[in-house]
């Protein structure tokens, strides 16, 4: 499926079973929405919240976010009835929690199939021991378009002491960039708990690019304004993506093949990764005109 069409800096989780919640996002900066009908909805009131979620994605009006809706587990007795009654809503994209391994996206596969969410885009939940070790199987399923990392419960059953950081869970978090990478899917990195904590947020959301991220799922809309600033190109990196793309162009016209900018060899690679670098550059430019 791919991951080439939008922009993932940031994906905010909003509970389906809040109404206000819903409207708000609809005017929120953030790139993605993961509508919840799974951890953020209560037993007894994940009926009246499915019904609900159905009814905003039919009104619409959320934009270019893009919409995907997290069911409940394949072995609880929700997620059949989540998927029917999202069949007529048109959603995005389908996030499945706990995600052992590629089986489970086909048998998801087949459920959509049977209803009119034949097609659409699948995000698997990166949250159990066993689903790391698959990451790649996973990821080369039919219909993938991306991992969202479960670190809270990836953290729970690795058995980590409370406070314990990112050190202890960064083989997992390589892991699932490394298998996205492979597959060509995105990669969004866990929710940081501490909402009103700015500067470990901001730290998380850099460590996070600097594992190959796509971006940061997020708990409160808060914490948007540093995700999309982290996951985004700054102006240094533009500078230096367009010298490196006029050099290498001076280059080859010189009829050399690779070219030198700053005391650094700059070769076919740089010259891609410059251009990825102004694309995304401008489709977030085109975001917020």
């Amino acid at each position: 499926m791919g991951s080439e069409r939008h922009l993932w800096r940031s994906m905010l989780y909003i509970p389906g079973s809040n109404a206000r919640a819903l409207e708000k996002a609809r005017s929120l900066p953030t790139d993605a929405i993961i509508f919840d009908l799974e951890d953020a909805v209560a037993p007894d009131a994940k009926a009246d919240a499915r019904i609900a979620l159905a009814e905003a994605l039919t009104t619409g009006g959320y934009g270019s976010r893009a919409r995907v809706a997290r069911i409940n587990a394949l072995d609880t007795e929700w997620a059949r009835d989540d998927l029917s009654a999202l069949a007529g809503a048109s959603p995005d994209g389908i996030l499945l929690p706990k995600v052992d391994g590629a089986a489970d996206i086909a048998t998801l596969s087949g459920m959509m199939d049977q209803t009119d969410l034949g097609g659409t885009a699948i995000w698997a939940m990166m949250e159990t021991p066993r689903g790391i070790l698959n990451a790649l199987a996973i990821a080369d399923a039919p219909g993938m378009q991306g991992f969202v990392i479960g670190t809270n419960d990836l953290a729970k059953d690795l058995h980590l002491p409370e406070g314990t950081g990112r050190a202890s869970m960064r083989m997992a978090l390589q892991t699932c960039v490394l298998a996205a990478r492979a597959a060509g899917i995105a990669c969004v990195d866990g929710v940081y708990n501490a909402f009103k904590d700015d500067d470990g947020l901001r730290g998380e959301c850099d460590d996070g690019r600097a594992l190959g991220m796509d971006g940061k799922s997020l708990i409160h809309p808060a914490q948007l304004e540093i995700a999309n600033a982290a996951f985004a190109p700054n102006e240094t990196e533009v500078a230096l993506a367009r010298r490196q793309i006029a050099a290498f162009a001076e280059a080859e016209a010189a009829g050399q093949g690779v070219a030198v900018l700053d005391g650094r060899i700059v070769e076919n690679l740089h010259v891609a990764t410059a251009r990825a670098t102004l694309a995304k550059a401008e489709a977030i430019a085109e975001t917020t005109q």
